[in-house]
């Protein structure tokens, strides 16, 4: 069964959920979205990937877990030139082995204007 996880960030008028929990699985998603205001983050790419790990943490804890419960990371950028940058960011949050797979794909587009970087990550909760 899946059960939905309720993290106050994915729009309610919207047919998508930003967390789901199957068993021990949790499946995440994070555009870099303020959770108060909607609004995409502005910023450059730094900004913008730590809202989205700070959005992907928002989840997993709703779910019971921490971000060392992530075991698989997926990244998508609009720009490679902007790796660089979610690196440095990314390095805030993983900073201990074991750090969770990660694949980075770089896209032409992503669907929310301004928007410079998507999330996608699993979790396993005990």
């Amino acid at each position: 069964m899946i059960e939905r996880i309720e993290t106050g960030i994915a729009p309610s008028s919207a047919p998508i959920n930003d967390a789901v929990r199957a068993g021990k699985h949790v499946w995440l998603v994070a555009i870099a979205e303020d959770p108060v205001t909607g609004d995409i983050v502005e910023g450059g790419i730094e900004a913008q990937a730590r809202r989205c790990i700070q959005n992907i943490e928002i989840g997993v804890k709703a779910a019971g877990g921490t971000l060392a419960n992530l075991v698989m990371v997926q990244i998508f950028l609009t720009d490679s030139a902007d790796a660089a940058g979610m690196n440095a960011v990314y390095r805030e949050f993983f900073t201990q082995q074991p750090f969770p797979v990660r694949a980075t794909v770089v896209v032409k587009e992503l669907l929310a204007k301004g928007l410079k970087i998507e999330i996608t990550a699993t979790a396993v909760l005990d």
